[in-house]
């Protein structure tokens, strides 16, 4: 028998029949935002990774063919007495001028944009508007591809794949958080374009923005780095950007050279992004116009494009060499080493479009060879070589 309440308790009414199954059980993830709209902005993320893809590969496209015309450039210029490698320095201080000038002209444009890219997902900033994306297009081409400058083609495409993400959710009347994801998510197609991999593309928005996956996060990124990647190998052709010949099982007497090659490595690296910062914001106090600044690094890229262009450029031509397994000799390689371990931070100090990262992989490559069990002049062990790339 039900029980009666006593006096001051209050009934509750007994429940009323109803069709409505009632609300949903909640999802494992808090992140996932319904069926017909997770639909609707996949299909947003698929367009802007296509976007991204031809983009990026048409820019990539661009770089190849600045890269072989400068090695004809300097081999004309040579042989042309004193005003041969004039010309070309004029030529280099140009395009960093202007890549310094497009810099200052759209602020967005500047530098790595990677930095922009995690504030955005931070918070902290708004998503770069659409006028990013040629200027980047531009100002990269000018300061990579013409100037030599030694920068990375991995900022100017990831800050391009997070405009075409945040461009596709604002036309598609997407929430600003929506917005902020699919930015966040084209971010990871960008990088998938600029180094042809998909996987470290996605891994790239999990780790190093975002520092979670959700379910949004996930099928976007897959979804915009499929369609970027597909799309950039139509115009660059369906290959590795290295070939890598098949790499010997090192002994595991070898274990505490890879050990003690990672802590080195490692010690570099952060000494690297110091001198990095500490330039970067040395030559930004000078009292100059970023233009004059700008020329006067490209002056100095220059004369290393006529003497010395080993030095400059991206590096993948040398990276590539080394694990084709070229012969140089241990200082050859260390000069290579130190010169380019500071001709990458004046080269960002300019503050033209460009990275970090890619020139990083020409410059530990050397490294890894210099830090190979084999002789000094050989071309080094394959696995310490291909270790210190990755």
């Amino acid at each position: 028998m039900r029980q009666q309440p006593e006096d001051g308790d209050c009934a509750a009414p007994d429940p009323v029949p109803s069709d409505d199954p009632g609300p949903e059980p909640a999802l494992a993830d808090s992140d996932f935002p319904g069926s017909r709209t997770m639909f609707y902005l996949t299909l947003l993320a698929l367009i802007a990774g296509i976007a991204a893809g031809f983009t990026g590969g048409a820019f990539r496209w661009v770089l190849l063919k600045a890269d072989a015309w400068r090695e004809s450039f300097a081999a004309w210029a040579t042989q042309h007495g004193w005003w041969g490698p004039l010309v070309m320095i004029m030529v280099a201080a140009g395009a960093a001028a202007l890549g310094a000038w497009i810099g200052t002209r759209w602020p967005m444009s500047a530098g790595s944009g990677i930095q922009q890219v995690e504030a955005v997902e931070r918070g902290e900033d708004d998503a770069a508007r659409p006028s990013t994306i040629p200027a980047r297009f531009i100002g990269g081409a000018l300061s990579i591809g013409v100037g030599g400058m030694v920068l990375g083609r991995e900022g100017p495409t990831v800050h391009m794949g997070a405009t075409f993400g945040a461009l596709a959710g604002r036309i598609g009347r997407a929430a600003r958080d929506e917005i902020r994801v699919l930015q966040t998510c084209l971010s990871g197609a960008g990088l998938a374009v600029a180094f042809n991999a998909p996987i470290g593309g996605a891994v790239f928005v999990f780790e190093e923005v975002a520092h979670k996956i959700r379910v949004r996060y996930l099928v976007w990124t897959m979804v915009a780095v499929a369609a970027a990647i597909s799309c950039s190998r139509i115009v660059l052709g369906n290959h590795p950007d290295f070939t890598v010949a098949l790499v010997p099982d090192p002994g595991t007497e070898y274990l505490p050279l890879f050990a003690a090659f990672g802590v080195f490595t490692g010690l570099l690296g952060t000494a690297y992004n110091l001198v990095v910062t500490r330039l970067h914001a040395a030559i930004g106090d000078l009292r100059l116009p970023a233009v004059v600044k700008g020329a006067a690094i490209g002056v100095l890229i220059g004369v290393a494009l006529v003497y010395l262009p080993e030095i400059v450029g991206g590096g993948d031509d040398v990276a590539q060499s080394l694990l084709d397994g070229r012969n140089l000799a241990f200082w050859t390689l260390t000069l290579y080493l130190v010169l380019r371990f500071f001709s990458g931070p004046v080269s960002y100090a300019a503050g033209t479009p460009g990275g970090l990262f890619a020139p990083m992989l020409a410059h530990w490559a050397p490294l890894a060879v210099c830090s190979s069990p084999a002789s000094p002049t050989s071309s080094g062990f394959p696995s310490t070589t291909t270790f210190g790339w990755s």
